[in-house]
Order: C-alpha cells, then sequence, then structure tokens
C-alpha cells in the first residue's frame, strides 16, 4: 500500500478507537477512494471494503478483481453471479474479527440501500451509524498535498473563469459561455464537474439550469463554475454585467463583499461553523437583505465538491486545522438579478486562507 495510504489506513483505526468503533464497512464512493484509492465500477453486484483495528479487505464480485488489483494490495473475498455474495461476505466478516454480538459499525452513508442491508442482515445485532466521526472526520481535514491539489484546481478555475467573462457579447446564450469554459478545462487537462452560466433574472434561481437564454445589454452575470484536476475540484461564483451594471447591483455586491470578508474573519481554529454563517448572514441581514439570502454559507470540499464541514446556521462542527469549505453569500431578487460571491478557504496557520487569486469584483463585460 502506498504511503499516504498507509497513513490514511492507520488513521481511521485511531479514530475507530477513540469513537469505539468494531468495523468500518464502505461502498463504492469517495471514501473507498479516499481509504484504498479504488473507484469500481458500481452497479447491483455488491462491493464493500470492511476495515476493523486489525484488517482490512474487500467483497467484490469475481468480474472486476483482475481490474481491480491494479489499484490496491488489500485481500479480495470475490463471488460469482452463480454463487452469490452471502458466503464471501461471511468470509470476510470472519477474516475482520469483529464480534457478532453488538458490534458498534460504520456504514457509509452513500453506498446503495440494498448493500448495507446486506450488512446488517449479516450482523443483526449491530449498532450502526454513518461515517462522521471516522472517515468523514478525516476527510474533512486535508493533508499538505491534498491542499496543494485543491490549490492548483482553484488556480486553473481563475483562469476558466476569466475566459467565460471574457467571452460576454450581446446575444451570446448562457450555454455558449459555458461551452467555452468547459473547452478551456478539457485543453488543460481538467475535467469539467458542473458550470452555471446565469444572465439576468435567471440569477435570481440559485442552482439556475444554464440554457439558451441571450445576453443583452446591462444584463447581470453569475458564472458558478468547477472543474477536477490531479482528483480534486474547483468551485467559484463570480458575477458582473454587460455594458452598464443594472440598478442595485453596486450596492448587493458591495454587500456581499462584506460579508464574504465577515466570515473569513470569523473562520479560525475553535469556532463553530454556524458562527461563520452568523457572520456573513448578519451583514446580509442588517443590510436589509436577510430573507434573499437563501442557503447556507457554505460546504465542504475536498474529493467530492460538497462534503464536510458544512458552514450553517445549526451547524456545531468546531473548524480545525485543514478543513476546506466555500464561503459564498447571495443575494436573490426575483425578476431583476441574484449575485453570489464565492471564495473556498482552507484553514491553516489560524486562519482562513483564500484558495482564489481572482478578485472578488464585479467583471464588466465588452459591449
Amino acid at each position: 500500500m502506498n504511503p499516504t495510504l498507509t497513513t490514511r489506513m492507520a488513521n481511521l483505526r485511531a479514530r475507530m478507537a477513540a469513537t469505539n468503533t468494531d468495523l468500518v464497512v464502505i461502498g463504492p464512493s469517495s471514501h473507498m477512494l479516499y481509504l484504498a484509492n479504488l473507484s469500481p465500477h458500481g452497479d447491483e453486484r455488491p462491493v464493500l471494503l470492511m476495515v476493523s483495528s486489525t484488517y482490512a479487505g474487500f467483497l467484490m464480485p469475481a468480474l472486476n478483481v483482475d481490474s481491480a488489483r491494479q489499484h490496491t494490495d488489500l485481500p479480495f473475498f470475490p463471488w460469482t453471479d452463480a454463487d452469490g455474495p452471502h458466503a464471501a461476505l461471511q468470509q470476510l466478516l470472519d477474516a475482520t474479527g469483529v464480534s457478532r454480538v453488538s458490534p458498534s459499525v460504520v456504514l457509509d452513508e452513500t453506498m446503495r440501500a440494498d448493500f448495507a442491508l446486506l450488512v446488517l442482515d449479516a450482523l443483526p445485532e449491530a449498532n450502526r451509524r454513518f461515517t462522521q466521526d471516522t472517515v468523514g472526520y478525516l476527510r474533512s481535514r486535508k493533508d499538505d498535498a491534498e491542499y496543494s491539489a485543491l490549490k492548483k484546481s482553484a488556480v486553473l478555475n481563475d483562469v476558466a473563469m476569466k475566459a467565460g467573462f471574457a467571452a460576454l457579447r450581446p446575444g451570446i446564450t448562457e450555454r455558449e459561455v459555458a461551452t467555452v469554459i468547459r473547452d478551456f478545462y478539457k485543453a488543460n487537462g481538467a475535467t469539467t464537474e458542473f458550470c452555471s452560466v446565469c444572465f439576468g433574472p435567471n440569477g435570481a434561481f440559485p442552482h439556475h439550469h444554464t440554457g439558451e437564454t441571450k445576453l443583452r445589454e446591462g444584463d447581470a452575470v453569475l458564472i458558478d463554475t468547477g472543474a477536477r484536476i490531479h482528483g480534486y475540484p474547483s468551485d467559484m461564483t463570480r458575477v458582473g454585467f454587460l455594458g452598464t451594471a443594472p440598478e442595485g447591483f453596486g450596492q448587493i455586491h458591495s454587500i456581499l463583499d462584506r460579508a464574504v470578508e465577515a466570515a473569513i474573519a470569523a473562520a479560525k481554529p475553535g469556532v463553530k461553523a454556524s458562527d461563520v454563517d452568523k457572520a456573513a448572514r448578519d451583514v446580509i441581514t442588517a443590510s436589509g437583505y436577510g430573507p434573499n439570502f437563501l442557503h447556507r454559507t457554505g460546504h465542504g470540499l475536498g474529493i467530492d465538491v460538497h462534503e464536510t464541514p458544512y458552514i450553517t446556521a445549526t451547524s456545531d462542527t468546531v473548524l480545525e486545522e485543514g478543513m476546506c469549505f466555500s464561503i459564498e453569500p447571495g443575494i436573490y431578487l426575483q425578476g431583476q438579478f441574484g449575485l453570489r460571491l464565492e471564495e473556498i478557504v482552507i484553514i491553516r496557520n489560524g486562519r482562513a486562507e483564500i484558495l482564489s487569486d481572482m478578485p472578488r469584483a464585479a467583471v464588466a463585460g465588452g459591449s
């Protein structure tokens, strides 16, 4: 096993000991990729990684074993379509050494329900929970290599974002701008994670689906985009306008910029995620737009674009070194425009470091 995976497995076992966990069961997911560098074909055939204090191994369909072996040296317990997975599952459970009497079992919350029920049927006395205090806990604290990958992804995204705004002209469609950004990613060895381009009133929908709307003079423009390179994604939102900004644009942009700054200032080790959300929300509420901030302040970023920690009004998560997350307050005015400013930050050296190098200033497109 490579050194990074060896360290991650050791860290997981330390967390298992600290949380009195007997067994961690992971399905085909980003959790499996994190722990074993394996992302097997996902279908209805059960694939499971099981980790106990003394053992780790895979339940694996026999037809996938040779391919999976290229990525891991952990043992496989293969099963065939003719025989089904039950006998191999029992052999794997025996190998883990886990007690059948009231074991404490962590289940991957992203695995298929039938996979989870297969495990629970085999361990009917299990006390079960999800991965928040084990794998999720570890994934939310990025190491130096992850920081480097996230930083590179963010800097590439800066240039893609600039290319998108540079393409603005009267009559261009949202979809055409998105194509410019996607083509930039492809030309630079990255794959598109998402790309939302919103013209005018469409920006007031936080999850607008990019379409055929044409850009007009005086329209506000919101672009929220991200790509994956070196295994890690980027995520950033910037706003601008074509020609002359619509009425109220500058005021709303200024409020959001102050909200971002307030949240960044609040984001330090030992601070609750809810306090970061409050810092951004208080600026917007004091400016009279509280009801127009429709969502949480942020989400974690790592192997997944959305993962822990979540920066919400109710989150008791205490921020620690290495946590990486978005700060993205927005104000949405139906029928007019919506603006959102998003930074990805990582807690390093006692403060929130912004990964992007692109200013948050509004971008004025040419006419």
